[in-house]
């Protein structure tokens, strides 16, 4: 396959097959995640070295994929130190960067956040559990403060894990859907 149609045409309509391929990526992660709760880091290591030997020809190129993986990684770890986000959700994050820019990839980043607002906000109105969440929440946040060290958050939830399952999403999903609309041009 030639540089130029690697770059031009895709799978999906105005979309060239580097942006396709993210998008089926991130969808295959999404569906792993669904599935067993855990992400292939084979799948995610493939995946980034898919996204760096593009991003020479149709991407930010090698420079600023770098950079865009670097700031996910940054940005992400104190979410993972204190539970907000799990380790797969970090290295999707990361995949993504290597094939957006910078300011792409912040894009992608706070759509992604903001979707995943909104579905957690439905999942706690489905769940009817919305205070009894503001509660834990707002204990941890006190604990944290009183004894001045971060601790995992939804550690004591673990003890009553349906309570713990039942109020997690998976945020791939908010990660693809915040890179589809990214890549479409609607952020």
């Amino acid at each position: 396959m030639s540089q130029v149609r690697l770059c031009q045409g895709g799978v999906f309509i105005g979309l060239s097959y580097y942006q396709s391929l993210l998008l089926l990526l991130l969808l295959l992660a999404a569906a792993a995640d669904l599935k067993t709760d855990r992400i292939p880091n084979g799948f995610l290591v493939t995946g980034i070295m898919i996204g760096l030997y593009g991003s020479q020809w149709c991407g930010p190129g090698l420079r600023s994929s770098f950079l865009s993986m670097l700031l996910a990684f940054l940005l992400m770890y104190p979410l993972f130190k204190i539970g907000g986000l799990g380790a797969g959700d970090i290295k999707v994050l990361v995949m993504t960067g290597c094939f957006l820019t910078i300011k792409e990839f912040l894009a992608v980043l706070a759509a992604s956040f903001i979707i995943g607002a909104v579905m957690s906000a439905v999942k706690l109105f489905m769940e009817g559990n919305g205070r009894e969440r503001m509660v834990c929440l707002s204990a941890y946040v006190s604990e944290v403060i009183r004894s001045g060290h971060w601790k995992l958050y939804g550690e004591d939830l673990e003890k009553e894990r349906g309570l713990y399952q039942r109020n997690k999403i998976h945020f791939t999903i908010p990660i693809l859907l915040g890179t589809a609309l990214g890549i479409g041009g609607l952020i």
